[in-house]
């Protein structure tokens, strides 16, 4: 029994960092610089408000972690809090943006392999198919286990931060070298709270991700350390690539040019290197999107199998294969994929990417705000094991956590919020279902 549950749990700090680096880094980066454009240097102090208020979001999933090392993740941790129903219906939000986010990225890594394969911009049958056979191909890497997903992780989140360490280092060779002129372009839009709202807005949804190594936490090593540890180091890593990589490209290249990009990085690039570098970074983008496809199936096949576990959706998703991989809790989020991909093929990735931000961003915030209140809920009814310093910190942590998503949600608007409510409801609809069967059964046994 030892040797299985070893087996299962094959993530170690490496892999689990890089399942936070690697789900957070995607295809977004690159089209980010020019969504952050039209708000100018209202941009820096959003940058900077994000980046806090996910390390205090990475504090809440890390001292989860750390308290509750045998729990599965946050499906557990909010149902200590409140409970199965609710608990249910934050995952489901949650599992609903990670199933569409499938789809999404294959769709961008399609658009950029169109640079390589012109056909794929012209026939959507073919670009649609392609797109498919990404989603499907990570499915199968994931069938083969944890471990080898891990690794998938581990090498393609080093392959995606290639060209980010280009653009810092060009931003380096453009700020501090001697030229004839200087090449800095500062925005002229003036800073406004609005402006910066709005800048967080875009910033957290280049930020979803930081909670992953959280996700997946029955096939992590000793979670009670590696978790947090993992969350941590993962977090800032990105919070400081993002910073540097959004800053060059706004100073370097002209606002109003900037900000009608369609491949900021590409133009960056072009600018200062050749025309030919545009090629060489659409290859990075496309493994970075392909690393991303690889975490997020991963992170959807082990959500579906808490439902399993938990209670919401039957028990055969939860079953694992001679890999210790949950066979049909990623086949049946990989066909959900492939029938939205389907029915929805957008030849557009910036109109891909809309949806994206609109619907995974918002159904992202229920589970971080229902973590940051679980914490506080624990702590008051005396249930955070071994109350220290160390606990106080995490508390004041998860405090200033939900009062970041509550700013967070201000900043997306009503809309979005309305969606998510959408997205919500049929996630009660499934529980009231599950659960009116469950005491069926439960009478049913009772009258035998």
């Amino acid at each position: 029994m030892p040797a299985a549950r070893d087996s299962i749990r094959a993530l170690g700090l490496t892999m689990t960092t890089a399942l936070v680096v690697g789900n957070t880094i995607g295809v977004g980066i690159f089209m980010l610089p020019a969504s952050l454009a039209p708000y100018g240097m209202n941009a820096v102090p959003a940058w900077l408000i994000t980046s806090v208020g996910c390390i205090f979001i990475a504090w809440v999933f890390a001292g989860l972690s750390r308290a509750f090392p045998e729990d599965d993740g946050p499906y557990v941790y909010t149902t200590r809090a409140f409970g199965g129903g609710v608990a249910f219906v934050l995952m489901w939000c949650y599992w609903v943006s990670n199933v569409v986010t499938l789809p999404v990225l294959a769709t961008g890594a399609v658009g950029y392999l169109s640079s390589f394969f012109p056909v794929l911009a012209v026939d959507h049958r073919l670009a649609g198919v392609t797109a498919l056979a990404m989603v499907w191909l990570f499915v199968l890497v994931n069938l083969r286990g944890a471990r080898t997903a891990g690794w998938v992780a581990v090498l393609t989140t080093v392959v995606k931060l290639v060209p980010q360490v280009g653009v810092i280092a060009l931003g380096v060779w453009a700020f501090l070298t001697p030229h004839a002129q200087p090449l800095a372009h500062l925005p002229p839009t003036p800073t406004s709270l609005s402006g910066v709202i709005a800048a967080s807005t875009l910033a957290l949804y280049a930020m979803l991700g930081v909670e992953s190594a959280a996700m997946p936490a029955g096939r992590v090593k000793d979670p009670g350390r590696t978790i947090p540890r993992a969350t941590f180091i993962g977090t800032l890593l990105v919070a400081a690539v993002y910073i540097c990589v959004c800053l060059v490209p706004m100073l370097l290249i002209p606002q109003a040019e900037l900000a009608v990009s369609n491949a900021p990085f590409a133009d960056l690039f072009a600018r200062y290197l050749s025309p030919a570098s545009g090629k060489l970074l659409a290859a990075f983008v496309i493994v970075g999107a392909l690393g991303c496809l690889n975490g997020w199936t991963l992170i959807v096949g082990e959500l579906t199998v808490g439902f399993a576990k938990h209670g919401g959706f039957p028990r055969v998703f939860g079953k694992l294969n001679s890999q210790g991989a949950p066979l049909w809790g990623l086949l049946f989020p990989g066909l959900l994929a492939s029938l939205m991909l389907i029915m929805n093929y957008n030849d557009s990735m910036t109109g891909a990417f809309t949806l994206l931000s609109v619907i995974v961003t918002a159904t992202n915030l229920p589970i971080y705000i229902g973590c940051a209140i679980a914490v506080l809920v624990l702590w008051r009814r005396r249930q955070i094991p071994t109350p220290g310093p160390r606990e106080l910190r995490w508390i004041v942590a998860a405090f200033l956590a939900a009062i970041y998503c509550v700013w967070a949600s201000i900043g997306i608007g009503r809309k979005p919020l309305q969606q998510a409510l959408y997205v919500c409801a049929p996630g009660v609809l499934v529980y009231a279902l599950y659960w009116w069967y469950s005491v069926r059964r439960e009478v049913v046994a009772a009258q035998a």
